[in-house]
């Protein structure tokens, strides 16, 4: 694996945000650990008393987070597990080790997955035809593409990929299997194209086989599914808020530290770069915000629906012209942070529709 991990996406922002700004026991869970960069910004910048978890399906990231963090050796655990365990692996540490008061999700490949020929994730390098990220995982990119029908290749590169031209690519691949090498599978896959979209392609800079091998990616992986799981474990783990907590966006007027962290409720934030993880992130959030959902009009509340968490960012934030300049990485992402209610919190919530 690369040795040197890029800078991680909007860390000054994500630490405001999240950081733990007293000395109480706390816990942090950064769901993508990777290079442990946020995670390292994180723990420098909270109390001693904050331990986080850090879930990684890489062994080979593993290791080399477990190197970054050696400083804080005693505030950390390693789960080599994906994230929709999150129950099982961050319930033991919150019991040992305190309130769940921060969550982060650092969507999407790695660059140094991204930068690494050998583990077949990149379409521009010459590498087997890979794409796992848990190298543990028993089925390949190759497997998957060789074996699944031409129904199911379509309906990944429609909706994993939102690739426009999904059917004539996987007529294209089911016509010339086998494909064991990145390279080749990504040469069919331009080929395939109708020429006016590789001409848009690449005005745009943009690699014809872009699209395909992102859905393939998030097939092999079941990365939307794990995010889809994951989410509701971590809002039910987050520490409620004490008492009445800032509400959408506000104590320093962009969200950020309070005075004492443990003045407001657990936050969840979710990094991500394309519209398929983004959705899924700004669909729940708005569910669980939802208060009552009664007919207008009602005296009382019949549907005991009431509001879980608050929106910290009001909208979905981008990194700064000037991040995007130096990182390339951050151009596409989409940050989002949500912030768990007390029990007084939604029940005045609901008793304000009536």
């Amino acid at each position: 694996m690369a040795s040197a991990p890029h800078d991680p996406v909007m860390v000054d922002r994500i630490v405001d945000l999240l950081a733990v700004t007293d000395d109480r026991p706390a816990v942090l869970v950064d769901c993508t650990l990777g290079a442990a960069g946020h995670a390292a910004r994180l723990l420098a910048a909270s109390g001693p008393n904050t331990h986080l978890v850090g879930f990684d399906r890489d062994p080979d990231a593993l290791d080399l987070a477990r190197r970054r963090l050696a400083a804080f050796a005693d505030r950390v655990t390693l789960v080599h597990a994906p994230f929709d365990e999150f129950t099982e692996h961050v319930a033991p540490v919150v019991a040992q080790h305190g309130p769940l008061m921060g969550v982060l999700y650092d969507l999407g490949v790695s660059s140094m997955q991204l930068d690494t020929p050998g583990r077949g994730f990149s379409f521009r390098a010459f590498g087997p035809l890979d794409m796992r990220m848990d190298t543990t995982s028993p089925t390949t990119a190759a497997e998957f593409v060789n074996a699944a029908s031409e129904t199911e290749l379509e309906r990944i590169l429609s909706e994993y990929g939102e690739e426009s031209h999904a059917k004539r690519i996987a007529q294209a691949i089911v016509a010339n299997r086998p494909f064991t090498t990145t390279v080749g599978l990504a040469d069919l896959i331009a080929q395939a194209m109708p020429r006016t979209q590789r001409r848009k392609d690449r005005a745009k800079g943009i690699h014809p086989a872009t699209r395909a091998f992102q859905g393939l990616r998030i097939a092999v992986n079941s990365e939307l599914e794990r995010f889809g799981a994951s989410l509701p474990q971590a809002l039910e783990l987050a520490a409620p808020a004490p008492g009445t907590s800032p509400r959408d966006g506000d104590v320093d007027g962009r969200g950020g530290r309070t005075a004492n962290t443990h003045d407001r409720g657990g936050r969840i934030a979710t990094l991500a770069y394309h519209s398929l993880e983004d959705r899924i992130a700004k669909r729940f959030f708005s569910d669980a915000a939802d208060g009552c959902i009664c007919p207008p009009g009602l005296p009382v509340c019949g549907c005991g629906r009431v509001p879980l968490l608050s929106h910290v960012t009001r909208k979905g934030e981008r990194p700064s012209e000037e991040e995007v300049a130096r990182n390339p990485r951050a151009r596409s992402a989409t940050l989002r942070v949500v912030e768990r209610l007390s029990a007084d919190d939604a029940s005045d919530d609901q008793l304000g529709t009536r």
